[in-house]
């Protein structure tokens, strides 16, 4: 068991040998923890001893019970006790209750808002009071014993409150403790109750999905997220709260981030669930690069199905133009054999241009992600193809937010959106029409490029496999490989193709790409501190660096980089994942971020993405190995933010 945890037992099960009922509420009136003796004392229903539970139905449920005798106004008293409540003001207060027992109420307010209150039942130290004023005279015999007893009561109420505040301190330096850790950690933790509302947040929940509330203690959960991002999370909250765990992933709209999102049901002593707790964590470079390897696992299975096929196609293809050739140059053919030469020939070269096309989607292709200036690329575009374009087909681009460069395959990218404006092109027809293409940041996370044509519009057959390769609207005039193409370029990237048609008319295919923007001093020599176990690795990649115009300094453990953090003028540290000695890469990065290293970090590890010491690096980049010189330079051109 967690130490927390153990402490956290051990507290509960101190505060429940207490006499003395003892409740604590925090600064938003819901309850953080009581004793057993607060409940029986009051005889509070489970709901209201939960934590979470507002101040306000406790009050209510003990006026409407009686507590506090003939009430005339409940909700007026109710009311007054709550905002008494709110002024969180030190009292100390004696009062009958309805059972003809008497209780002293004392509370003090928490430093970190809220306060503590301790009910002691004082009934027997009244009636000896009240002995004593009524028979002084008589009694003056067990005076001496009364006030004994009194004596020694008081003592060992004082003893309790020692042990009280003792309590108390201990509670609040835990909830400091918990509090700093979970504030530190780069995903959001959260405590849902039975009624779908946050009891618990390490206020990071705006930092993993954009636009989202930040203090939501007391929110109900479609509130924090928003209806649409609940809709979509609500049946497996549900599934958590019925006692299963599960783990899964949706898209935040709003921000374009994929989330991955772990819901534990929260089992209580008596093992029923109390509420869910909620891990939320940012995975969409995770994602972009799952994307990328299973296009490139595609592709590979595509080459080696197609080859063996590919080969054959050649050599047959090679026959006939031969044997078409031959008949070609043949004098005294009959009427009308030329044209049909000709017409075999035509059709054996187009067979070779389709060979060609396989070959470019199912060969091997290095993405090339350079700092590219996007406005410049898509101003290229607009003059590769406007001599295509016939008279009346206009052609409009948009994408001025794109000042700075950004990493881009600027090549593949140029192939994909010349071949959507052509296939825009042929979708308008002879007639006048117009193109539009759009570029656009979504959030900090993707590229959109959409481009937008009058024409007809896809039709459903093409909505649902427009993507397929060979698949066409064009007859025998088209391969069916233009708009598959597309998608294969763009999920090597890891973004994302969507076919759609626009309500004014006209279809719309829109690209997303992975935005990441470049660095401000790309390209300026750096220092670096390169740490890494194996000689040939480390040799490798400082040759790598120094090949770039970098400055190395090497390290071969985290124990030996400890003593080069602090050079002047250090600006990236690049260091393994898997390192000897007692702390690993991992840990030595997010300690130095952890203390506010002024350097860059960067990891780097041949683990699989999802690995589980690679995913605690959290939002801290990381190289796959093996990589090239281009693949180092495209990493260190990335901005932190990226």
């Amino acid at each position: 068991m967690h130490r927390d945890d153990m402490r956290a037992k051990l507290t509960q099960a101190g505060l429940n040998l207490i006499q003395q009922a003892l409740s604590i509420y925090d600064s938003d009136l819901r309850l953080a923890v009581c004793n057993r003796r607060f409940q029986d004392m009051f005889g509070l229903p489970d709901a209201l001893v939960t934590p979470g539970a507002l101040f306000e139905d406790t009050i209510r449920y003990l006026v409407l019970a009686g507590e506090y005798g003939d009430v005339p106004d409940p909700e007026a008293a109710v009311h007054d006790r709550v905002e008494q409540a709110r002024a969180f003001q030190p009292h100390y207060m004696e009062r009958p209750r309805a059972n003809g027992r008497v209780i002293s109420v004392e509370g003090s307010p928490l430093a970190q808002g809220g306060w503590v209150t301790v009910y002691t039942d004082i009934t027997e130290i009244k009636h000896q009071e009240m002995l004593l004023r009524s028979r002084s005279e008589e009694l003056s015999g067990q005076l001496l014993g009364h006030a004994e007893r009194l004596a020694q009561a008081n003592r060992e109420l004082a003893a309790t409150n020692a042990a009280l505040e003792e309590a108390k301190r201990e509670l609040t330096e835990m909830e400091a403790r918990t509090r700093l850790v979970t504030e530190m950690m780069p995903a959001h933790i959260a405590h849902v109750g039975p009624d779908y509302r946050y009891t618990f947040s390490n206020r990071m929940l705006s930092a993993v999905m954009p636009g989202s509330l930040s203090d939501i203690v007391g929110r109900a959960v479609s509130d924090a997220l928003g209806e649409d991002a609940f809709a979509r999370i609500e049946p497996n909250l549900m599934r958590a709260m019925k006692g299963e765990a599960n783990v899964f992933e949706i898209t935040h709209d709003p921000s374009g981030r994929r989330i991955r999102i772990a819901l534990t049901p929260d089992r209580g002593t008596a093992g029923q669930v109390q509420g869910v707790y909620v891990l939320s964590a940012d995975v969409t470079e995770e994602t972009q690069t799952r994307a990328a390897l299973t296009q490139s696992g595609k592709r590979e299975l595509a080459a080696q199905l197609t080859s063996g096929l590919a080969h054959d196609f050649a050599n047959l293809l090679t026959i006939i133009l031969g044997l078409q050739g031959r008949l070609e140059r043949l004098t005294g053919l009959p009427d009308g054999a030329s044209e049909l030469v000709s017409a075999t020939l035509a059709a054996a070269r187009r067979g070779g241009t389709l060979l060609d096309r396989i070959a470019s989607i199912t060969g091997p292709r290095e993405v090339r992600a350079t700092p590219t200036d996007l406005a410049a690329l898509l101003s290229d575009l607009r003059v590769m193809a406007g001599p295509s374009l016939p008279e009346g087909i206009g052609l409009d681009i948009l994408g001025a937010e794109f000042v700075d460069p950004i990493l881009l395959d600027a090549g593949s990218l140029q192939d994909s959106l010349l071949n959507l404006i052509l296939n825009a092109r042929d979708a308008i027809g002879r007639g006048a029409g117009r193109i539009t293409l759009t570029a656009r940041p979504v959030r900090d996370t993707w590229v959109e490029i959409s481009v937008a044509d009058t024409g007809p519009g896809f039709s459903a057959a093409a909505l649902e496999h427009g993507l397929d390769p060979f698949f066409t609207t064009k007859g025998g005039e088209g391969s069916g490989l233009g708009l598959s193409m597309v998608y294969d370029h763009t999920k090597l990237h890891g973004g994302t193709v969507k076919l759609a048609n626009r309500d004014e008319g006209g279809g719309m295919v829109t690209l997303r790409l992975p935005l990441r923007r470049v660095a401000a001093d790309a390209g300026k020599p750096l220092l670096v501190l390169l740490i890494e176990d194996t000689d040939e690795i480390r040799t490798e990649v400082r040759e790598m660096l120094r090949g770039l115009g970098h400055n190395v300094v090497e390290a071969a453990s985290a124990e030996e980089a400890q003593d080069l953090v602090d050079l002047p003028g250090l600006d990236l540290i690049l260091s393994d994942i898997s390192l000897p000695g007692g702390i690993n890469g991992v840990e030595f990065a997010t300690s130095l971020a952890a203390h506010g290293h002024p350097a860059r970090l960067l990891l780097m590890t041949s683990l699989p993405p999802g690995d589980t010491l690679r995913i605690r690096a959290g939002v801290i980049p990381v190289l796959t190995k093996p990589f090239t010189m281009d693949d180092l330079a495209a990493h260190l051109a990335l901005r932190d933010a990226a």
